[in-house]
């Protein structure tokens, strides 16, 4: 389909319909494509290989030993960062001495100085002694119950599609577990999946299991036995959202008492698996399906709940908000994720086409029907397509960054044949209205630092009268670790609390099912408007692997 009948598709009255109360204001130069984005602290964000400082707009250098391109990671249980894989040197021009990063492993951090100077504000590397048992491209690594990385696939090269001959169809620990030193684990999940599953989508349900997405299929793993323990429903009409389709997947806020899982997975592509790359089109319109389904025994018997998105994505990815919403942004109507290699990508350079520059809001708690929109959500004048990036910061505010659909560098002066979406280094903030027009907020002045599973503690709010009369909420959140529209490990759990004149009383998620042991963020939403964010260690703060911590609780969740 060609971006003529692309335009008769999409329903462009949602955008004349839009109140622009949301804003996106330009600050600062990434000085690289930060396509690997992790907020690490009120001031800092690590975008490999720089520190991005929140409070002047600049990136500073960090130097690393192995390549660090198309990685993953997360937070472990003591506060380290550990990004995981990374690719050969050769495929990247201008890398320098830094080698091969298929089996790096990289820490950083704690970093506790504001400037990002100081012990932990480096990455440390021992590629001899410390890597990964496997070469991994495009893998997802996810925080489990015991603060260690459970890192989920990948492939051995650089491809579209990933092949039986090169991908990693398998599990790994970082640390290793106990009597796996050396060893992976296979997975049938991932074979069937082929050839669609780079960077699996995966999410740690509150039981301890984990959902893994890939191609059309979803699993739910059993880590402690090494067990599929469920196959759901394909995604419906015949949508993929894996690598190179690019749909996105996120879970829903967790609340108290029950900490039912829901999952939504949108866009990607309805085409089937066994097209080729000759077949493929920069213009072939993406999906706009938006299914969701709860993991229980009932709702997983329900099946998928099919909603549509307002247009087509392929490339987004989602915020979660303090609110428990999800912003859903940057990304194409049509075409794939990757370097230029569907059948008319030489005319553009790229796998993808007509850039999607309006965010999405999806209203997780409303009805169905009711919960998308772009009702207020404004348009960026810059094109966000392959390698860009967003994440949530502590002022609640959203930073967006990069776009590189090219396998080098172009710029306005540098792109002699005139290619589509050349690199950007601009770094943009999208404000909610609050923001913009600096409007009261809940302030905390005083909370604590660390909390153990199930510990009550004290917090020191403001509310402002113009909220008090409006809904509380307290929302604990990882944010993530962004790349390639993934933000693996994104997490909210709403906390239960009491508010007695300035003083809230939180209780900390019961165990580490619920919240993976290891850092967090703390903001406090009155009637919709939310606080700047709060850093503290949920757990006791140990390497990993813990010991189960806190107390079991009756949950549904498979």
């Amino acid at each position: 389909m060609r971006s003529t009948q692309l335009l008769s598709l999409l329903p462009f009255v949602h955008l004349a319909m839009a109140q622009k109360s949301w804003s996106f204001v330009q600050q600062g130069n990434s000085g690289i494509i930060p396509l690997e984005l992790i907020t690490i602290s009120p001031t800092l964000a690590l975008m490999y290989d720089r520190l991005w400082h929140f409070d002047t707009n600049t990136a500073t250098p960090l130097e690393i030993k192995t390549n660090s391109f198309c990685a993953s990671g997360g937070f472990i249980s003591n506060g380290t960062h550990v990004a995981v894989g990374g690719q050969p040197v050769d495929d990247i021009p201008g890398w320098g001495n830094a080698t091969d990063g298929r089996m790096g492993v990289r820490l950083f951090g704690p970093c506790t100085s504001a400037s990002g100077t100081g012990p932990g504000c480096t990455v440390f590397e021992d590629p001899d002694t410390l890597h990964l048992v496997v070469t991994r491209w495009y893998p997802t690594a996810l925080r489990i119950n015991d603060g260690s990385l459970f890192i989920i696939g990948g492939s051995d090269i650089l491809t579209t599609f990933n092949g039986a001959d090169i991908a990693q169809n398998n599990y790994e620990f970082f640390p290793p577990r106990k009597g796996e030193e050396g060893t992976v684990r296979p997975s049938k999940f991932l074979e069937d999946t082929l050839p669609a599953n780079l960077f699996p989508r995966g999410m740690v349900l509150p039981s301890g299991n984990v959902l893994i997405i890939a191609n059309n299929q979803s699993v739910i793993y059993d880590i402690e036995t090494d067990t599929e323990l469920l196959r759901l429903p394909e995604i419906p009409n015949g949508v993929r959202i894996g690598v190179p389709f690019d749909g996105f997947a996120q879970l829903l806020p967790l609340s108290p008492p029950l900490y039912e899982p829901t999952v939504i997975a949108c866009g990607g592509s309805n085409k089937p698996d066994t097209i080729t790359l000759e077949e493929m089109s920069v213009n072939d319109v993406a999906s706009a399906q938006c299914q969701r389904i709860t993991l229980t025994a009932a709702g997983v018997a329900a099946g998928w709940e099919i909603d549509h998105l307002p247009e087509p994505r392929v490339m987004a990815e989602t915020v979660i908000l303090p609110s428990g919403d999800i912003y859903i942004l940057n990304g194409a109507h049509t075409g794939y994720s990757g370097y230029p290699s569907v059948g008319d990508s030489g005319a553009t350079g790229t796998n993808a086409a007509h850039p999607a520059t309006q965010g999405i809001m999806y209203k997780s708690t409303l009805p169905l029907g009711q919960r998308i929109t772009q009702a207020g959500m404004p348009t960026s004048p810059i094109p966000r397509m392959y390698h860009s990036a967003a994440t949530f910061t502590a002022k609640g505010n959203i930073m967006v960054a990069a776009s590189n659909p090219h396998p080098f560098v172009l710029t306005a002066d540098n792109n002699p044949n005139n290619l589509s979406f050349p690199s950007e280094y601009r770094v943009e903030y999208l404000n909610p209205d609050f923001i913009t027009h600096n409007s009261p907020r809940p302030v905390i002045s005083k909370s604590p630092t660390q909390l153990a599973f199930n510990a009550k503690g004290t917090i020191t709010v403001t509310i402002p009268p113009s909220l008090a009369a409006g809904e509380l909420q307290v929302s604990l959140m990882d944010m993530g670790f962004i790349t390639h529209g993934w933000h693996a490990g994104s997490r909210l759990v709403f906390l239960e609390h009491t508010l007695k004149g300035n003083t809230l009383t939180i209780t900390a998620p019961p165990n580490g099912n619920i919240y993976p042991p290891g850092p967090a963020w703390i903001y406090i939403v009155a009637d919709g408007v939310w606080s700047e964010g709060v850093q503290i260690m949920i757990g006791d703060g140990g390497s990993p692997p813990r010991p189960a911590q806190g107390v079991p609780v009756s949950i549904s969740s498979l």
